[in-house]
């Protein structure tokens, strides 16, 4: 929590696997745990769309993960195949799918409120019941065993991405960004009946956890690689408003801190996160329009937010540079985002099934080389 409080602790914290957004698909994780000399672990998903694999304790212990998930709390998946795909719905009844043959993730093929053209169509939706008590069954004793065996910070995963894209999840992306502009009723009844989702969500976690977790996940890509997903004015009009109310009726509920996760050049919003309560913002990535500077953006907004993630770029670099450029560029963001604390070192985004084990550890290496303070 030292880092979080904008000091510095002896060493720059480190996460793997305690968000849906920090995490390693299932085969970079196989590949790891082999090249560790580790024993074959369960293998298990946790999350099926991304296909991310749950880092287990003697993976956590190994590399110092100073991070600990408490992850959804969502019914078993009920998984169906045919020839070709794997399939299921999830809790709004969205549909996914991914290939048998060369499928990396499930990605949504059918959206239940692609037709809604009006309020009445949104509100007779059958939205689902997160004050369920069977779903937070055994959680209180799941953080107790975690803090107290561990002491690590406790992230409190949500329930689904944020109000644009758990929106266009239900409606589909193309008529989530028309509608935004030419019927903006129905997305706003979409929103704030997702914030209701939210809040009896939230209500339910974070008294059942009282006292135990820390911080609160959020998030949703309001950028491309290039530029904004909506205009900064749909934005403040549309999100910014539900998003200022759901932090502060989480904040009202314990006192956590706003992780918030957004892709993409969202430089010219940062101001605005900052308004609406968020405290730490991930992942940073370096390879879209604005992001790359940041040295500048810990100057510019480092007396704010934490920068959870921007410890090296995995489109490129991880991937598929050498070692020796890998350790280059860890030390490089360490040198320009750990300076006076607020810093949590992680990939940009999730490990990608493509990354070579060699060259994660090689990145590990050289925190433990760059990191200490």
């Amino acid at each position: 929590m030292t880092a979080l409080n904008h000091q510095e602790p002896d060493r720059v914290p480190f996460d793997l696997g305690s968000t849906g957004v920090t995490g390693i698909h299932i085969i970079a994780y196989q590949r790891l745990r082999k090249y560790l000399g580790l024993p074959e672990g369960t293998n298990k998903i946790y999350d099926p769309i991304q296909q991310l694999a749950l880092v287990e304790e003697d993976v956590v212990q190994r590399l110092g993960i100073d991070t600990r998930p408490i992850t959804r709390r969502l019914p078993p998946t009920s998984i169906t195949e045919d020839s070709n795909s794997f399939s299921f719905y999830d809790d709004w009844y969205v549909q996914w799918q991914m290939p048998k043959d060369s499928g990396f993730y499930f990605d949504a093929v059918s959206f239940p409120l692609q037709y809604a053209e009006t309020v009445e169509e949104v509100e007779k939706f059958s939205w689902p019941n997160f004050d369920e008590p069977e779903r937070y069954k055994g959680l209180r004793e799941e953080l107790k065993a975690i803090v107290e065996q561990t002491g690590c910070i406790v992230v409190a995963q949500d329930i689904c991405p944020g109000f644009s894209e758990t929106a266009a999840r239900l409606l589909g992306m193309e008529k989530f960004l028309t509608d935004l502009i030419l019927n903006p009723k129905v997305i706003c009844a979409v929103m704030d009946k997702i914030i209701e989702n939210k809040k009896q969500y939230w209500q339910r976690m974070l008294t059942e956890g009282k006292g135990y977790i820390d911080i609160v996940q959020q998030g949703e890509d309001l950028g491309t690689q290039e530029s904004l997903l909506m205009s900064p004015e749909l934005y403040r009009k549309y999100i910014k408003p539900r998003q200022k109310e759901l932090y502060a009726f989480i904040k009202k509920l314990a006192p956590v801190k706003i992780f918030f996760h957004s892709c993409g050049a969202i430089r010219e919003l940062i101001p605005d996160f900052i308004e609406v309560g968020i405290d730490i913002l991930n992942p940073i990535q370096l390879s879209a329009a604005g992001m790359n500077d940041t040295a500048g953006l810990k100057k510019e907004f480092g007396k704010y937010l934490t920068f959870w993630g921007g410890g090296i770029e995995t489109q490129r670099i991880l991937p598929y540079a050498n070692p020796q450029t890998i350790k280059y560029e860890v030390r490089r963001r360490i040198e320009d985002l750990a300076p006076g604390g607020g810093f949590i070192f992680a990939t940009v985004h999730n490990i990608q099934p493509e990354v070579p084990p060699e060259n994660i550890v090689a990145m590990w290496e050289a925190l433990q080389e760059y990191g200490r303070y």
